[in-house]
């Protein structure tokens, strides 16, 4: 591999750029010259046909005389392609403007502290709540995430057993949602703090659940509704160090103490070392650490859970405990 290219940034931000400005859409709409493209994204003509140039050479693009049109590799930046990159990458969503914070990578690797401060000024979670349009593109993120195997989530686990299950941080109910239109006779609840809870709150309305579904604003860092059957920790822990995740894991056991369940779900099968590159993204983002099963089993049981069962689904693990 060529170092040089490997450790490029130049690329990675020019194709970032072209999808904040959604030039794929409008190449595939038929807007196809530097002129008119630079009008359509009010951008400076000259400044981006250099870049619509380099991202031919990246080979994102493909030129004719003045008229771009999209690789198979572009094609991927349509807001409507499956794999949902655009989204991903656009820099003024949530993680497109997260991403930027690897600038500061050297600053976490000498002091071990999350880089986002180190270019906001603000902890990710702050500047997120500040920024409700930005706090929405986080919460369609995560649920485009969960979203191709929400089905098979639903399936996988005797949900409608737990009577009730409180979706502990479920952001816009997208996971609650498939689970309870697949057991009928389940309850829910999404706790989560205001921003999300109200839109989750849309949600389960346009989905015609409000007769079994509902929200409840608040943090998963204080006391929890007790007496739920089961409570929900999906793509949570991995946002927070070990006592943080500690802390999140003992109000849960605290609330579904003596006979509820608490069910983890994560990416990953959990035997092998975590993803490395999600992995520095939580540290770089938020401080926070993907983990293996042994990781997650031993922060569960010094929050006063017991292991009863681990359930693979696609990429994901589901760990159940139990209230020691």
């Amino acid at each position: 591999m060529n170092l040089w290219a490997a450790a490029d940034l130049l690329t990675p931000m020019a194709i970032r750029v072209a999808a904040t400005l959604r030039l794929a859409d409008h190449l595939t709409a038929g807007t196809r010259t530097t002129t008119a493209l630079a009008t359509a994204v009010d951008a400076d003509p000259g400044a981006l046909q250099r870049l619509l140039n380099h991202l031919v050479t990246a080979q994102v693009l493909t030129r004719d005389d003045d008229l771009y049109s999209l690789t198979p590799l572009g094609d991927q930046l349509r807001a409507d392609h499956p794999s949902n990159a655009r989204a991903w990458l656009d820099l003024t969503g949530a993680i497109g403007h997260a991403e930027l914070s690897f600038i500061h990578l050297l600053h976490t690797v000498r002091t071990g502290e999350p880089a986002y401060p180190q270019l906001y000024g603000t902890p990710f979670w702050d500047d997120l709540t500040a920024d409700p349009a930005r706090a929405a593109s986080f919460d369609a993120l995560m649920a485009s995430r969960l979203s191709t195997d929400a089905p098979a989530i639903a399936a996988a686990y005797p949900w409608s057993g737990l009577g009730h299950l409180i979706d502990v941080g479920g952001g816009n109910a997208t996971l609650l949602i498939a689970i309870l239109q697949a057991h009928p006779t389940l309850r829910g609840t999404v706790l989560d703090l205001q921003g999300p809870a109200a839109r989750a709150a849309q949600a389960i309305a346009a989905a015609n659940l409000t007769d079994r579904a509902g929200t409840h604003p608040g943090s998963f860092f204080d006391p929890l509704p007790a007496g739920a059957g089961g409570y929900l920790l999906s793509g949570v822990l991995h946002d927070w160090d070990d006592p943080h995740g500690t802390h999140i894991l003992h109000r849960c056991a605290t609330a579904a103490a003596p006979a509820g369940t608490v069910l983890v779900l994560e990416d990953g099968t959990g035997i092998e070392p975590p993803n490395t590159t999600g992995d520095l993204r939580m540290l770089c983002y938020l401080q926070g650490q993907d983990r293996t099963h042994t990781h997650l089993i031993a922060l569960a049981h010094e929050a006063g859970l017991t292991h009863t069962g681990t359930t693979t689904i696609a990429e994901r693990s589901l760990l159940s405990f139990q209230p020691a």
